[in-house]
Formats: C-alpha cells, structure tokens, sequence
C-alpha cells in the first residue's frame, strides 16, 4: 500500500513537471527564454519545452494592438485650451528588446503617447489642429515610432480623433466662418462688376466702330418693348440724339452772342 502510494506520488509530480516544461505558443505569439535569469533564445510558434526551474518563458504577443489615448488638456500656440484624444496601433515587432528593454512595453507606450500628444499640439496654432490633422498624425507617429524603436516596437498609424473646445471659443469661431463667408460674398461681388464693365466696355467699342449697329440695337429694344404687355409706354430716345441736341443749343448761343456783340458795335460807330 505505501509502495503504490509513493508510485502514485511520483507520477503526480512527473505529471507536474512534464506540464511546466511543454508549452504551446499560437502562430502570434513568441516566448522569450530566460536561463538562470539569463537571455537564452526567442522560440515559438508552436510546442516548446522549457527545463522546469533552470529556464522561465516570458510570451509576447505579435498582432497589432489598438490603444485609446485619453483625453488630453493642450495648450496651442495662440494660447487656446482643448481637449484632444486620439488613438494609436502599434506592434512588437522584436519579442526580446520588448521584455529586457522595458518593463511593461504597454504601459509606456500609453504614457509617452500622452506626453508626445500633448508636446506636439502645444506647438501649433488651433486651426493647424482642426484642417491639418494628417500633417500632425505624421508627426506624432514619426516621434513615438523613434523612440519605441530601442523598445522593439513598430508604430504604425496615429490618429487624432476628437478636438473639444468650449462654447466660447466655438461660437466665436463661429462668427469667424461667418466674417469670412461675408468677405468671400464682397470680393466675388466685386469681381463680378468688374467682368461685367470690362464686357460691357469691349461691347461699347463694338457698336462704337458702326454707326449702324447703333441703330440695329436701337431698333431691337423697341421691338423688345412693344411685344410686353404694358399701358406704360417707353420710348428711348438715343443718347447721341440728346449729345446733337445740346452742342446745336450751344451752338445757337454763341451765335447770337455774336449778332449782339456786333449790334452794339455798329451803334456805337454811329453815336
């Protein structure tokens, strides 16, 4: 009874120790191997045996990870106060730099994406933030891909995803869009007087060259006016007409200064 007992005993413990040392990684994980507390080799996928007690394993998981950086309070450069949070994906790419270069490869990822988030912003003015979102995505990317690199880490993507102001600042940006609105409205304004008298001048030069193209035109707005259906009736009357007119009136009041310049001339020779 006690020889069976102690058999059983021993194949308890084989049991245990065959169990410690057969380890199965998944195809997106890797192990890292330690001897004595020693880097001893990055094994997987698939089963791995480790020496019980001699060797521990440390596994690494190779896919991409999603992390939400939280809400950020940045000061811009024109000294406007926002909340800014974004999202970040990245993925161990060397197993070994992330277990012996840095304790909690996760966890400092997360604080320097908050710090680099924060550094970045606090650079450029506020509309730089709302319009230029992929030039800011680049940069902060670029920076924590540099110095994730000594951690085994690839950044991939970077994004900005939401940038909250308060309702002062949104109203007054507000009344931004609507100045700028407004003055578009006047200059599209004015270029289009502007087209409109360089056509009318370049139409002017051509009925200019013919007298009988005045005439024509003339003609036409008359037929334009007797096909509506009005009791008021509008005659033009050529401006050229009204130029006649007057020089003619000019003209007749410096004859007759003459006649009486030269009427008192006469009556003074015979006095």
């Amino acid at each position: 009874m006690e020889l069976l007992t102690f058999w059983i005993t021993v194949g308890v413990l084989l049991l245990g120790l065959l169990s410690s040392a057969l380890r199965i990684l998944r195809e997106y994980e890797r192990g890292v191997v330690f001897n004595l507390g020693r880097f001893h080799a990055v094994k997987g996928p698939g089963l791995i045996i480790i020496i019980p007690i001699i060797q521990t394993m440390e596994r690494v998981d190779l896919r991409t990870l999603v992390m939400d950086v939280p809400s950020q309070d940045v000061i811009s450069r024109d000294n406007v106060s926002v909340k800014v949070n974004a999202v970040l994906y990245f993925r161990v790419v060397d197993p070994q730099k992330a277990i012996i270069n840095v304790e909690r490869y996760f966890e400092a990822t997360s604080q320097l994406a908050q710090t680099t988030l924060r550094s970045v912003l606090g650079r450029h003015d506020l509309d730089e933030m709302l319009s230029e979102r992929d030039k800011l995505n680049n940069d902060i990317q670029d920076i924590l891909d540099t110095q994730t690199e000594a951690w085994g880490i690839k950044v991939s993507n970077v994004e900005i995803k939401h940038v909250d102001l308060n309702e002062t600042m949104v109203r007054a940006i507000a009344r931004q869009a609507e100045a700028e609105r407004q003055r578009r409205a006047k200059v599209i304004h004015a270029e289009g007087e502007q087209q409109a008298a360089e056509r009318l001048v370049a139409a002017a030069m051509m009925l200019g060259g013919d007298p009988r193209a005045i005439q024509l035109r003339y003609l036409q707005t008359l037929t334009e006016i007797a096909g509506e259906r009005s009791s008021t009736i509008v005659f033009p009357l050529p401006i050229d007409l009204l130029q006649g007119m007057g020089q003619r009136h000019a003209d007749s009041l410096l004859q007759g200064a003459g006649r009486g310049g030269a009427e008192r001339n006469s009556s003074s020779q015979y006095q």
